[in-house]
């Protein structure tokens, strides 16, 4: 499972910074935001009945089949250059590639234990955010020097390597979902539960957070005047935070002091920095890669807080919850683009950070009233 996440962290990786630009091309406008929102719109209305396939094939199938069909859609891809037939397919990719996600974030929470969560998220995120750290650099460069073509063959050679060593790494943990609940009835259970509807507040924070920065950073970065190249290595620079925090935030969390105080101290600083970059100009290479590094501490925080806090509230039977948890990526996204379209029919791109500042900061509440998870020294002196 190890290098599987890996891989896919690395496949994700090589289109996840270069879908905008994509769309951009495609239509002509940096007002791309409607794109995002329909695939995250159909993917919502999925996730929320993803349980109910669960049940019926299990987890490994519906990881299979998702990846699967990802596969035919590179490879339409490929086959097309940057068009509406393009678009559709770029919209299907998306969604494929998060059901793809949410499976095997099922699959690991199966094998996962409440007290080892941080550890053990901690490693996954760890792994596969090594794998996302070489995607920007080599995406931009192949995208320099190949164009749309050579960066959707390369993603398509990556993705085959996944579905491969999925069906033999993966085949043993096929377990299905028994429970039978209405979406209604997993709304009810989750908002009966106040920390996950406050740890599910901060992972919408979080998700709109990477929604805007994702989309219209590498735009506005080409505006300024920045080559791929340039861009490429800026952001190979600013993911290296998911690398070096990760695992031992997540273990201090299991062992010293629970995820509480890790989140709320995360929040601010990934806030306030966010909202720094509106003052910067063109500046260099250098400089725009120290501040987005800056501003992935917080989020590599966050992100891994946020799943240890999370993991240990629910057990593997809690597959709904988990479903329902998983909708706040959606959510943010569908939020964030519909909200960024419209603002930016009357203000610059480079709002876009102070708008996502101000979102972040607005976490700090719920994060502050938090039941904090006890660590393993607190529980040692009861």
């Amino acid at each position: 499972m190890t290098f599987i996440t890996f891989i896919m962290g690395f496949a994700q990786a090589i289109l996840i910074y270069v879908m905008s630009s994509y769309f951009k091309l495609a239509i002509g406008t940096e007002n791309v935001g409607i794109f995002y929102a329909v695939s995250y719109i159909i993917f919502l209305v999925i996730l929320l009945n993803l349980h109910k396939v669960v049940r019926v094939l299990g987890k490994a199938n519906v990881f299979y089949f998702s990846l699967f069909a990802k596969l035919i859609v590179i490879f339409g891809l490929i086959l097309l250059e940057p068009s509406k037939a393009g678009m559709i397919l770029m919209i299907l990719y998306i969604i494929l590639g998060h059901i793809e996600w949410v499976a095997l974030d099922l699959i690991i929470e199966g094998v996962s234990t409440d007290r080892m969560s941080g550890r053990i998220r901690g490693v996954h995120l760890t792994i596969l955010n090594a794998g996302f750290l070489f995607g920007p650099f080599v995406s931009t460069y192949i995208l320099d020097n190949m164009g749309f073509h050579g960066v959707f063959v390369f993603s398509l050679i990556l993705n085959i390597f996944v579905f491969i060593f999925g069906l033999i790494g993966l085949r043993s943990v096929n377990d299905k979902f028994e429970q039978k609940l209405k979406v209604a009835d997993i709304l009810k259970k989750v908002f009966a539960r106040k920390n996950i509807m406050r740890i599910y507040y901060i992972s919408f924070v979080l998700e709109f957070f990477y929604a805007l920065m994702v989309i219209y950073t590498p735009i506005y970065l080409v505006n300024l005047g920045f080559s791929w190249s340039d861009i490429g290595k800026i952001f190979s620079v600013m993911l290296i935070p998911f690398v070096i925090f990760q695992y031992p935030a997540g273990l201090w969390a299991d062992k010293k002091i629970g995820e509480k105080e890790l989140l709320f101290f995360s929040l601010l600083a990934m806030g306030v920095s966010t909202m720094l970059i509106y003052f910067m100009g063109a500046g260099s290479v250098v400089k725009w890669a120290l501040i987005l590094f800056t501003t992935r501490i917080g989020a590599s925080l966050i992100e891994i807080m946020r799943d240890s806090y999370f993991y240990k509230r629910i057990d593997c039977r809690d597959v709904d919850v988990v479903d329902f948890f998983r909708t706040s990526m959606p959510v943010a996204y569908i939020f964030a683009t519909i909200l960024s379209s419209f603002v930016f029919l009357f203000l610059p791109v480079k709002f876009v950070f102070v708008l996502t500042g101000l979102i972040v900061l607005s976490a700090l509440w719920p994060a502050y009233h938090l039941a904090d998870n006890k660590s393993e020294k607190e529980i040692g002196k009861c």
